[in-house]
């Protein structure tokens, strides 16, 4: 690989935003605060927001008393029924 050239993974793209100038200056304003180009608080505004997005997704925090009945349903799934039975003796559609 050329030390020169960033990898694939390092690459930037661009995306264009067309927003309404009362919203354009609210952002202006608030970059301003911080010390950032408008670019620099967009980027990190919207970064922190998809990961606070993905995290919610995948990270839930509970009480000792509420992860012990979380870990005791998981523990001790109920039987399975008629439906899940019908369901696992079905060929995946991926077999057909």
């Amino acid at each position: 690989m050329d030390a020169g050239r960033p990898s694939a993974a390092e690459a930037k793209g661009s995306i264009n935003l067309r927003i309404e100038a009362n919203t354009r200056q609210l952002i202006d304003d608030a970059a301003a605060i911080q010390g950032k180009t408008r670019t620099e608080f967009m980027i990190e505004s919207a970064r922190r927001e998809a990961i606070d997005v993905l995290l919610d997704q995948r990270l839930f925090e509970l009480d000792s008393d509420r992860y012990d009945a979380f870990v005791q349903a998981l523990d001790s799934p109920p039987a399975p029924g008629p439906k899940l039975r019908a369901l696992m003796r079905r060929v995946p559609a991926w077999r057909k």
